[in-house]
């Protein structure tokens, strides 16, 4: 039986390319190992996927009775079902660690990087192995979308050396494609409300609250906010389906990097002090936030915990 590698539910391009490149390296190192993914693929990472021309990982929705390993994530909110039945072998990440308990040891690599795909490179080097081609490519891509194409707070030294040699083996011009691949990811008018908050949603459980950040990328904001009832009746459904205190949905202009997040629930006076910034008529203004990972997460477990 294969050991299952995979990434968060709602997967965006680090966690499917992430968990094939996983794949590559222990496939290469004489493990069983196949990637899967735990929900639908934005536009993105279909972009990425079809200019590399690399299938979709298959879709599993229970793990329970496998063998599994983790990338990029590790909170049991964004996790697999039937995780508590499955045995963890190995985890690979770059988040916080949260809510995360195991029966038994497991080789764990984590690094405050930008990306999951930069670790797994340094892991490829440890064993004397190159990516191939197409794989060099998915994990350029993760490290651009991560990074914002370098640009984002939570980019490092690591990642844009990664970068820049993994655009090499995959024998693009970094700039012209990651440009090209992030427009893509900002193709949002064919999509549902539903389809809009889930791209990218994750429920982070902080001191017993629950609560839901979502955020998607555009180059007009305004194009997104015109659909902002449909989108609150949207996320007041899911909060209630989830039992979450509150929600944020954040709209991240790729070309200005500022956000402006639609709220509902009971977290005004946390996004308030989290923010220093006002919410008004259900609507906050986050200058030069992109990060969820390092500029939403982090003061809002602050606020919420002081």
């Amino acid at each position: 039986m294969s050991i299952l590698v995979f990434g968060h539910k709602n997967p965006d391009t680090d966690t499917i390319c992430s968990a094939i490149a996983y794949a590559e390296l222990k496939n290469k190192l004489g493990k069983d190992v196949k990637p899967v993914r735990l929900g639908e693929i934005n536009e993105e990472t279909k972009y990425v996927l079809d200019y590399f021309k690399v299938e979709k990982p298959e879709l599993v929705e229970n793990v329970a009775g496998k063998e599994i390993i983790l990338v990029d994530h590790n909170e049991r909110t964004q996790t697999a079902d039937g995780f508590e039945e499955a045995k963890v072998l190995e985890l690979i990440d770059h988040h916080r660690i949260s809510n995360f308990n195991v029966d038994e040891p497991l080789m764990v690599r984590m690094a405050p990087v930008g990306c999951t795909a930069t670790i797994i490179l340094g892991i490829y080097k440890e064993n004397d192995l190159v990516p191939s081609k197409e794989v060099a490519g998915l994990m350029l891509s993760a490290i651009i979308s991560d990074t914002l194409l370098f640009k984002s707070p939570t980019c490092t030294v690591y990642d844009v050396k990664a970068g820049k040699e993994l655009a090499e083996i995959a024998g693009v011009n970094l700039e012209e494609y990651g440009l090209e691949m992030l427009k893509a990811g900002t193709a949002l008018g064919n999509k549902s409300e539903a389809e809009l908050i889930n791209m990218d949603m994750k429920v982070f459980e902080i001191d017993g609250k629950k609560i839901g950040v979502a955020q998607v990328n555009t180059v007009n904001e305004e194009e997104v906010l015109k659909r902002e009832a449909k989108l609150v009746e949207e996320i007041k459904k899911i909060s209630s389906e989830k039992g979450l205190e509150f929600f944020m949905f954040v709209i991240t202009n790729i070309l200005t990097n500022d956000s402006v997040a639609i709220v509902t629930g009971n977290g005004n006076d946390y996004i308030e002090k989290a923010f220093n910034s006002k919410v008004e008529n259900g609507l906050v203004t986050l200058k030069g936030v992109v990060s969820r990972k390092k500029q939403i997460i982090p003061p809002l477990t602050k606020a919420i915990q002081s």
